[in-house]
């Protein structure tokens, strides 16, 4: 799905350049680096295959 195509509000992080970013995906993903990892309501979706 094109989130920004369908009209949602889209915020890209670069974790490699924030260490925030990074941590707040760490927390969100319990410790996997994958990207991307979306984050819709209260659900979380990483990597492209969607788990």
């Amino acid at each position: 799905m094109d989130y920004e195509k369908a009209g949602a509000r889209v915020v890209y992080k670069n974790v490699q350049q924030d260490k925030s970013a990074m941590a707040e995906m760490m927390a969100l993903c319990k410790g996997r680096r994958d990207v991307p990892v979306i984050l819709d309501a209260d659900k979380v979706t990483i990597g492209y295959g969607g788990t």
